[in-house]
C-alpha cells in the first residue's frame, strides 16, 4: 500500500503474547524423534555402503541436519516429529523458513552438550546432576516445537492479539 506520493505505508501490529509452548516429556519426545530421523540414514550407510556404525552415525548427522531443515520448512516437521505429533513453528505459528530451519537444525548440536547443576534430590541428598537443555537451538533460531493440538489454540490467540497500532510512512531516500 502506498500514499499519494508513492511512499510505502506499513501496517504495524503489536503483540503482547504470552504462551508457554513446552509440554510434559517434550525433551524425551524430541530426543526420540531425532533418533527416528537418524536411524534410516545410519542403516542405509551400514547396509549399502558397508560403513561402521560409528562412521554411519557421523555421516548421518549432516544429512539429517539438511533433511530436517528442508522437511521442517515444507511440512513443519520431520518423520520423527510426526510420530510424536510435534510441529516446528516460528513466532507467528507458521512453518519456519528454510534458512531459519537450517539454523535451528545446525544449532541442535549444542543441545547435546550437558549442563551440570548442583542440587538436592527427593531424598534430601545433595549432589551434581547432568542435564541436557533441548531448547537452546530453538531459542537462538526463534522457533518453537509444539504439539499439533496446540497449533489452533495459538493461531486463535495470535489472531485475537493482532491489533493494528498505526500506519507508519517510510522515509523517501531519493
Amino acid at each position: 500500500m502506498t500514499d499519494k506520493y508513492g511512499r510505502r505505508i506499513f501496517e504495524e501490529y503489536k503483540y503482547d503474547f504470552k504462551y508457554n509452548p513446552y509440554f510434559e516429556n517434550s525433551e524425551t519426545q524430541r530426543l526420540f524423534a531425532k533418533i527416528i530421523d537418524l536411524l534410516p540414514f545410519i542403516l542405509v550407510l551400514i547396509l549399502f555402503f558397508r560403513l561402521t556404525a560409528f562412521q554411519s552415525f557421523l555421516i548421518s548427522i549432516p544429512i539429517v541436519i539438511i533433511y530436517g531443515a528442508i522437511s521442517e520448512s515444507l511440512f513443519g516437521r520431520t518423520p520423527g516429529k510426526k510420530v510424536f505429533r510435534l510441529i516446528v513453528v516460528d513466532d507467528f505459528a507458521k512453518k519456519p523458513s528454510l534458512l531459519r530451519s537450517l539454523k535451528r537444525n545446525i544449532l541442535c548440536l549444542i543441545n547435546f552438550f550437558p549442563t551440570f547443576t548442583e542440587g538436592q534430590d527427593r531424598a534430601g541428598v545433595w549432589g551434581n546432576a547432568m542435564n541436557f537443555n533441548m531448547y537452546l537451538n530453538n531459542k537462538f533460531a526463534k522457533t518453537y516445537i509444539i504439539k499439533e493440538k496446540m497449533l489452533k489454540e495459538i493461531e486463535g490467540m495470535l489472531e485475537e492479539q493482532a491489533v493494528p497500532a498505526h500506519y507508519t510512512k517510510s522515509a523517501d531516500f531519493g
